[in-house]
């Protein structure tokens, strides 16, 4: 009996020192977690430096990912959210669900960028994309008169769609109703996302894509292939700025920061630009990949602030919508 008693005091204590590999849950957009996005390259790299189990959780297109933590609310099994962008982060910081981050990281962004929760991992320019063959408009007016057809993504799922709402709020304020009105022609359809959207482009169904100006870079260093440009508008181009943040209820707080750090480290950097096709938010000591000195560079950037933009959104859409029922 002895033994037995020693055998089960044995199993008492050995089983509780074995500790479980803890997990962070990582809630992002559809084509980060794809196969050729950075979800993959990243989780091996975090993985051998953490210890731990990297989870990503799709849900879709980028703003879709706000609309999933506004319906689960506290209930969100995630840690850290990656993929909301700065049209989003008004609404996102009224849920209450995020905590803040406190880092300073150093950053390489074309403006200046200060938030308690939310921290940028990378950054576009909205644009147009075509083949090189095309003569491009050079603004949204020369575009809503021409023949071409544009396709565009739906901004009420996607951060490129909302993106676009805030491009033409900001440059053309309460004209963008109007040019709405002047595009709603042009547009072949609207797309969930924007893989749908490129997709439709590269088949050849619509003339232009609203993407980014870093996207013929995928074609000309994944495909040697130079024959994609993007148009930039004498209006401005809208910056887009990805961000990520912790939520308030994770029960991994340590490794969630640990993530938001390493988002931010060389290692991650230089993982964006060749697989998530942006601009690093911390230009990586090894620089750019070669190509990227090809791209167009705008010469106005145009950007919301977060509260200006969340206060835009419901009038923007109201507009859109109107102009598309036509």
């Amino acid at each position: 009996m002895k033994s037995l008693y020693f055998a089960a005091g044995f199993l008492t204590i050995a089983v509780p020192a074995m500790a479980e590999t803890p997990v962070l849950d990582v809630l992002t957009y559809d084509s980060f977690v794809s196969e050729w996005g950075p979800g993959p390259a990243i989780k091996t790299a975090f993985e051998a430096e953490c210890g731990c189990t990297l989870r990503f959780t799709p849900a879709g297109d980028g703003a879709a990912l706000l609309a999933r933590l506004q319906l689960e609310g506290a209930k969100t099994t995630a840690d850290v959210v990656v993929g909301l962008d700065t049209n989003l982060t008004a609404a996102a910081r009224k849920t209450g669900l995020f905590a803040p981050h406190g880092q300073t990281p150093d950053l390489s962004l074309p403006v200046p960028f200060a938030d308690a929760e939310f921290l940028p991992y990378d950054w576009g320019w909205f644009a147009f994309v075509h083949n090189k063959t095309l003569e491009a408009p050079k603004d949204f007016k020369s575009l809503a008169a021409s023949d071409l057809k544009i396709v565009i993504q739906d901004p009420r799922s996607s951060t490129p769609g909302l993106g676009l709402l805030m491009w033409l709020k900001d440059a053309y304020g309460d004209e963008a109703a109007t040019i709405w009105k002047d595009l709603a022609d042009n547009i072949v359809t609207v797309t969930p996302g924007w893989s749908e959207a490129y997709g439709m482009f590269l088949e050849g169904e619509a003339d232009l894509v609203l993407s980014y100006t870093t996207s013929p870079a995928y074609h000309l260093i994944a495909e040697q292939d130079d024959s994609k440009t993007a148009a930039v508008f004498s209006e401005g181009n809208y910056l887009q700025v990805e961000v990520m943040g912790k939520l308030a209820s994770s029960d991994q707080p340590e490794l969630a920061d640990r993530f938001l750090a390493f988002m931010l480290s060389d290692a991650a950097q230089s993982i964006l630009p060749t697989t998530n096709w942006m601009y690093p938010a911390h230009t990586p000591a090894a620089g750019l990949p070669e190509g990227f000195e090809t791209l167009v560079q705008p010469t106005r950037s145009l950007l919301l602030n977060a509260d200006e933009a969340e206060a835009l959104r419901a009038p923007a859409l109201d507009e859109w919508r109107a102009a598309l029922a036509r």
